[in-house]
């Protein structure tokens, strides 16, 4: 099979991005990408690497507002995220081409969106089911949008998976057949499986059904409170995050900003400094991640406004320095309730102002239900609009046959907590 090629990319970029793969086993894989640069370059390329399940130990960036140079030094958090060659490619895909027509496609910054496609089977339901089928297509390169799983009387799973193909192939007979003989591996040969194009079925299932207010106000809630009894209350690994410091200094560089952040670390620690860094129009002109020390991570990022200034007024140095805080105290937030006479569990993460989600959650959720031993009932993915966010949201109702009593406080927290840790990489 010839290399994946992603849309954007030619396979004759090798020096626009390279990876040096560790000499020994545990050493990390160095990941260096010199380009054309653009304001949220950094936030592209963290989220790319965290959508392969790659942490990132340290890094460098540099630009001069023209040309930009970045290293990262990379380890994988599991054996399955090795997928180097796909991984160049992809990196490729996010990085602006050094030809003229790049710069003149600023001019339309939203290209066309990947189809959407729509992937349905019934199968016979199983704990981990659905995280099964998580990975296999994370390990296709499809990416899960929208999803709606439920369950029907007689113990079948009945699955619709809103997916686009990071390599826009699957329109193709060959990538249709290798998609459904991997998901066959996993459901079994005699499974109902149906692949096509979604339309119009996807747009009814962009943003998910009401939450109610309590829930709402829970869920989306600037700040968390330590008590015991809160649906999403602060274990001693999250108390640690309210300690987060973040810095503005304008004394030491005639033409830049000093931005320095302190942080307990935790996965998608700099991708969550980046996107936010992205909505706010910010250019990184120079950075340095530290490598962790006693489970902090430390920044030094040079920045400056999109209009080549540094950020000197106050009400404009405080909104950042506040999100960034918010950001880093919980990326995401994990909320588990009622409904009905049924036990929810709720996911919500911040949406950058691009569209983009956050990689891996769906995947990170089912593996600690699939941990638990929890079979999940049904589960959506859908949007949610407050007032200063979009939200990504993911439902899931649990089945209650399991070994954790649902009706307890304690049973709940542990299934908070548990979630919680894997989705903070802790």
């Amino acid at each position: 099979m010839n290399p994946l090629q992603y849309p954007g990319s030619t396979l004759d970029d090798t020096d626009t991005v390279m990876i040096q793969k560790g000499k020994r086993a545990g050493e990390p894989n160095v990941i260096t990408v010199n380009c054309p640069d653009k304001t949220g370059l950094a936030c592209d390329i963290c989220r790319t690497i965290l959508d392969f399940g790659l942490y990132i130990v340290k890094g460098d960036v540099s630009t001069d507002g023209i040309w930009c140079y970045v290293v990262l030094w990379v380890v994988p958090q599991s054996s399955s995220s090795k997928r180097w060659e796909s991984l160049k490619q992809r990196l490729l895909s996010v990085c602006p081409s050094c030809s003229v027509s790049f710069y003149l496609n600023q001019l339309s910054p939203h290209a066309n969106a990947s189809p959407v496609y729509l992937l349905t089977f019934c199968s016979s339901d199983r704990r981990g089911l659905l995280h099964d089928v998580t990975q296999v297509l994370s390990e296709l390169e499809l990416t899960i949008q929208r999803v709606k799983v439920t369950k029907t009387p007689d113990g079948r799973a009945v699955d619709l998976f809103f997916i686009t193909d990071n390599l826009e192939m699957l329109h193709t007979q060959a990538r249709k057949d290798e998609t459904s003989k991997q998901l066959h591996a996993v459901l079994g040969e005699s499974c109902g499986l149906e692949l096509q194009l979604a339309g119009p079925k996807y747009d009814n299932l962009q943003y998910i059904s009401s939450l109610s207010p309590s829930v709402a106000e829970e869920l989306f809630r600037c700040k968390l409170e330590d008590n015991v009894s809160h649906a999403q209350a602060l274990s001693s690994d999250m108390t640690k995050l309210k300690n987060a410091s973040v810095t503005i200094d304008n004394s030491l560089s005639p033409a830049h900003t000093l931005l320095q952040i302190s942080c307990i670390n935790h996965k998608g620690f700099l991708y969550d400094i980046m996107r936010t860094l992205k909505d706010f129009s910010i250019q990184i002109c120079f950075g340095r991640f530290l490598p962790v020390n006693k489970g902090q991570r430390e920044l030094d990022l040079f920045i400056r406004q999109k209009d080549g200034k540094k950020i000197v007024d106050p009400e404009n140095q405080d909104a950042v320095c506040s999100r960034l805080k918010v950001e880093m105290l919980h990326p995401l937030r994990v909320v588990i309730t009622n409904r009905g006479p049924d036990t929810e569990l709720l996911v919500a993460n911040p949406i950058e102002l691009s569209g983009n989600g956050r990689p891996r959650v769906f995947y990170d959720v089912t593996l600690a239900l699939k941990t638990l031993g929890i079979c999940i009932f049904s589960a959506e993915i859908g949007r949610q609009c407050t007032a200063d966010h979009d939200w990504e949201v993911y439902r899931f109702l649990l089945d209650e046959d399991c070994n954790i009593d649902l009706s307890t406080m304690v049973g709940r927290n542990q299934i908070v907590d548990k979630v919680r840790r894997t989705l903070m990489g802790w």
